[in-house]
């Protein structure tokens, strides 16, 4: 992307008063950030109902550019990627959710956009008992899928956990900040951080250069952990903490949200058994469970031998319905931002099509936005 669209983007967070909902509309209508600065002295003219809160927050834009200038120094000196919203590498499943950020920095090689991808989550102050599901889940998920990539928020507890047994399982993974790419907090896990960006993992974050990791920030990232995923896990929680905020948010986002259940006088396991009481989590205790929630193929099971889908079995399709039925071909299923990228087809109308699809019987739904062809 540009460098002075990134550069325009990073300002926009900087603007005092605008706040993500109102940059994001302002985007969305000027079509780019930088034709937000270029027509900022005339916004009324072109957004009549702009309110006065909006207009003052453009009307000094000069310290906000100069930080987004300087960040982007440090972005090119480091060698780091700014992933903004427009940007074809930024995590599509999160770029559905109405709050994503305008802007992502991101360290490593993982794949934001891989075709699974769940988060693990748990409490800091984890059992013995969590730790030993965490690490059994994921050696378990690596026969099925060692693709997955699997995402946390690098903190103490199940979340290093499900870092540590990724790296040592040969799998990707991925930590979600609550501050800048300039420190490492809590700084005793920065060697598991740099062997994530070294084993094709790495680090993400909104947050720019000499951001303090305070208390809010690990709130707000949370959204980031339950949006950019098909699936949440949760290890171990008590009746109260972040792992909670993480699964309710993923709920918010139409994610499938598990939980792994634990004794009943264990403090952290109440948090679990209550999701999983209220219906709001589905109960896991192995990979597999995983796989049937997500409708996922179990790849260790012998197929029966299926006849390929041949085009004249859907003389009736449109071009487009065609499109998407081509792009299903061969493959166990697809994720639907996928499906856009691959046809080519504006999101929207893609999930109109899928329904149509769907209705006729040629296509399945499968949990977490994920399709596939019925015969």
């Amino acid at each position: 992307m540009d460098t002075q669209e990134i550069i325009s983007t990073i300002a926009l967070t900087k603007l005092k008063g605008l706040g993500l909902l109102n940059a994001r509309t302002l985007m969305d209508t000027m079509g780019s950030a930088s034709e937000v600065f270029a027509h900022r002295k005339d916004i009324v003219s072109i957004i009549p109902d702009a309110s006065q809160r909006l207009v003052a927050a453009l009307a000094d834009t000069g310290s906000a550019l100069k930080t987004a200038e300087e960040e982007m120094e440090f972005i090119e000196e480091k060698h780091l990627k700014a992933l903004t919203l427009y940007d074809e590498n930024y995590p599509q499943r999160l770029k559905e959710c109405e709050d994503a950020p305008l802007v992502l920095y991101s360290c490593g090689t993982a794949d934001l956009n891989s075709q699974r991808i769940i988060s693990i989550v748990g409490t800091r102050k984890c059992s013995e008992y969590g730790r030993e599901v965490c690490q059994n889940f994921i050696a378990d998920l690596k026969r099925y899928y060692p693709d997955t990539l699997i995402v946390s928020g690098l903190a103490y507890g199940i979340d290093i956990c499900a870092h540590r047994t990724a790296l040592d399982n040969g799998m990707s993974t991925v930590g979600v900040l609550a501050h800048g790419l300039d420190t490492i907090y809590p700084s005793m896990h920065r060697k598991t951080a740099a062997d994530m960006v070294h084993q094709q993992g790495g680090l993400l974050t909104e947050y720019t250069t000499h951001t303090t990791p305070e208390k809010g920030n690990f709130v707000r990232r949370n959204r980031i952990v339950a949006g950019m995923c098909d699936a949440c896990i949760v290890v171990e929680s008590s009746q109260r903490g972040g792992s909670l905020i993480t699964a309710e948010l993923a709920l918010e986002y139409n994610r499938e949200v598990l939980a792994f259940p634990g004794r009943v006088y264990d403090e952290c396991s109440q948090g679990c058994n209550n999701l999983i009481r209220s219906q709001q989590a589905t109960l896991i205790t192995c990979a597999e469970d995983l796989l049937q929630a997500m409708g996922w193929k179990n790849p260790l099971e012998k197929a029966p031998r299926q006849k390929a889908v041949q085009q004249d079995l859907f003389p009736d399709l449109t071009d487009e319905e065609r499109a998407i039925v081509n792009t299903l071909k061969n493959v166990d299923d697809k994720h639907v931002n996928q499906i856009a990228i691959d046809t080519n087809i504006p999101y929207a109308r893609v999930s109109m099509l899928l329904f149509d699809l769907e209705m006729n019987g040629i296509v399945k739904a499968l949990g977490g936005a994920r399709y596939r062809l019925t015969h």
